[in-house]
């Protein structure tokens, strides 16, 4: 059994002992229980007896020129997935998926043309924390902030991603605060509902919108036509009402789709009496996707419609894009990988 799909609450010991446990994997990020050198020699065996401590075969990585660097994983059934460490001068950050493959089909994205495999586990979305930073030599409670925009829908693995982010937030685990981790929906109004009910979570929420009318955004999220941009938004003021939570909303910026300027009026109206932020997103190209990145010139005049109707709107360049690491990139590509066996 892999001991990170617990809750640290349930862990096997008790008390003092249950600390020492917490603090080896959490703090230290110890792979194996051998390493828990202030625990009896017998109680490592027989929780290694019981337990796994580490959801992976294997890893590789793909390093880029801005220091991103892209985690190819490899699960025990060999299915493999991805995450995404972004160092940055004031945070560390690491994007995590939560499934492998992803059901939303995004004709934009790259993970959406690689089809559903299945679910992570809670331990295998926790664990790609916990590798990276036994990767990268550092603490994994030195990374502070936390991104659900790997592969995989978050709200379509609701209990595990639900669990995970628990074991994130819980003090004597990775304690992050919950204002540095955020979920990234395609938009399930139901779901979306369900989240802004989580009391003890209070996660920032992010929603790929994309378009704001009915036959654009159906055109690239095929799935999209099962809730409607009105549902959506209206979840996301319940959202908003329930947790009085700024929204995020994601933005693909794709050349002659949904860069117009009209578009740009349609989505200022959407927003209207929302507290929300538009993240402008150049659309990251990855071979066979059939989209192009809008220009410069339309990106800043979509910026400066939106600016000029009230939005508070950003641009944001995706870290790790010569790596295949960036937004909606995100495929097991492996250019130049090295191979790391955790076994």
């Amino acid at each position: 059994m892999l001991l990170l799909d617990l809750h640290p609450d349930a862990y096997p010991l008790e008390g003092y002992r249950r600390r020492q446990l917490l603090s080896w994997v959490f703090e230290h990020g110890v792979s194996k229980f051998s390493d828990m050198t202030n625990l009896p020699a017998k109680l490592r065996a027989e929780l290694a007896e019981t337990y796994s401590l580490d959801p992976f075969l294997s890893f590789e990585t793909v390093e880029s020129t801005d220091g991103s660097v892209k985690y190819l994983f490899t699960l025990p059934d060999l299915k493999q997935m991805e995450a995404v460490y972004m160092p940055y001068l004031d945070r560390k950050t690491i994007c995590v998926s939560t499934m492998v493959g992803c059901p939303a089909k995004c004709a934009f994205c790259a993970t959406g043309a690689m089809g559903f495999g299945r679910n992570l586990t809670a331990g295998e979305i926790v664990g790609q924390v916990l590798a990276v930073a036994r990767h990268q030599a550092m603490s994994p409670r030195e990374i502070r902030n936390l991104v659900f925009m790997g592969m995989g829908e978050p709200l379509l693995n609701y209990d595990n991603v639900m669990t995970a982010s628990r074991i994130l937030l819980h003090e004597h685990a990775l304690g992050m605060s919950k204002r540095r981790v955020t979920l990234s929906t395609v938009g399930l109004p139901k779901k979306i509902r369900q989240l802004a009910k989580e009391d003890d979570l209070g996660l920032k929420l992010a929603i790929s919108l994309h378009a704001p009318d009915e036959e654009t955004r159906q055109r690239i999220i095929p799935t999209g036509h099962a809730n409607s941009i009105a549902e959506i938004m209206a979840a996301a003021r319940e959202y908003q009402s329930v947790t009085g939570r700024r929204v995020t909303f994601e933005y693909a910026m794709l050349r002659g789709v949904n860069d117009r300027l009209w578009q740009a009026d349609l989505l200022a109206d959407l927003l209207t009496g929302l507290v929300s932020h538009v993240n402008l997103i150049p659309m990251n190209p990855w071979n066979g996707s059939g989209f192009e990145e809008s220009t410069e010139e339309q990106l800043q005049a979509f910026y400066d419609r939106l600016e000029e109707r009230g939005v508070e709107v950003s641009v944001r360049r995706s870290r790790g894009r010569d790596a295949g690491a960036a937004c909606g990139q995100l495929a097991l590509n492996r250019p130049d990988a090295s191979l790391i066996a955790l076994l």
